[in-house]
């Protein structure tokens, strides 16, 4: 008899946002990069807010699985599923930037009118229209007082309703405090089990394309360097899209690879005497940990 290979628990939104910025839970190779669009991100909102059901969050608590850093997990409740939800309220809530899927790092910024009790990502028109609170991030920072902006917004806004916008920027405020379902696997779970949880549950969430499919699987294959060869192609994707970002790792001519101050570290910590005899020059062959090493650092 098959028995149940999870757990179920409720933490509040806030503490869950709280131990992914403290490191307790990581976010693996297999997770895919930030495909929402912005009025995702916007509903998303509007639906904590009304209090409806938004998906649960799967961990596991696994020590040896690779993490998105390069290093592993050892004591960390690993992402499973949920990672889109989890970016989507820290930009939102925390203001924090987001790198899409052409690896340009944006904010996303979601508006709130309080008489309407609507949400919409933020437009200049909005920004100008007091009857708008343009960025919903302000009530969840150091030094927010309800009641100061509360007095503010009705200052603003004669003809407002005192009791309405009381209400709905008490609900607002009180947004982070909202539980969510969080699935927690077991920890005997093997590598390919979870990666192929996690490919089920996004065929039913945003389309996991084939090339998302064949990244998971090239991530959970730790026998043949799957982590490292999954860096090398997002970082090949990388130079596809901006090219210019090459001029970061440019070598100057007549300095040796094994020398320069970005190469050296990672050639003696990754690739083979051989190869590193062969990088004496610019244009020689560099392995590609290499360049993805360092790379990693900087993300």
């Amino acid at each position: 008899m098959q028995t149940q290979k999870y757990s179920i628990q409720q933490p509040l939104i806030e503490s869950l946002l709280s131990w992914v910025k403290e490191g307790e839970i990581a976010i693996p190779e297999i997770q895919r990069p930030f495909v929402w669009d912005k009025s995702k991100v916007r509903d998303l909102m509007d639906s904590i807010y009304r209090g409806y059901p938004v998906g649960y969050i799967i961990t596991w608590k696994n020590p040896t699985i690779r993490l998105k850093n390069g290093n592993l997990g050892e004591g960390k409740k690993i992402l499973i599923d949920g990672q889109q939800r989890i970016t989507a309220l820290r930009a939102a809530l925390m203001d924090e930037y987001v790198v899409d899927q052409d690896y340009a790092r944006i904010k996303i910024k979601i508006a709130f009118h309080p008489l309407e009790e609507r949400f919409e990502v933020q437009t200049p028109i909005i920004q100008k229209d007091k009857l708008w609170l343009p960025d919903i991030s302000v009530f969840f920072g150091s030094g927010f007082s309800l009641i100061k902006l509360n007095k503010e917004y009705t200052a603003a806004n004669p003809g407002a309703d005192p009791e309405v916008v009381e209400r709905s920027l008490g609900q607002l405020a009180n947004l982070a405090k909202r539980q969510i379902g969080v699935i927690e696997l077991n920890a005997d779970l093997d590598i390919e089990t979870v990666t192929e949880i996690f490919i089920r549950i996004n065929s039913k969430g945003v389309v996991l394309s084939q090339a998302d499919f064949a990244m998971s699987k090239i991530a959970s294959n730790e026998t043949h360097g799957g982590p490292l060869l999954r860096k090398a192609i997002d970082y090949f994707c990388h130079l596809c899209k901006e090219p210019q970002y090459y001029d970061h790792w440019r070598v100057p001519r007549r300095t040796s690879i094994r020398r320069h101050r970005r190469f050296a570290p990672t050639l003696r910590a990754h690739g083979s005497r051989a190869a590193i005899r062969r990088c004496s020059s610019v244009g020689d062959f560099v392995p590609v940990s290499a360049f993805v090493a360092p790379w990693l650092t900087t993300r």
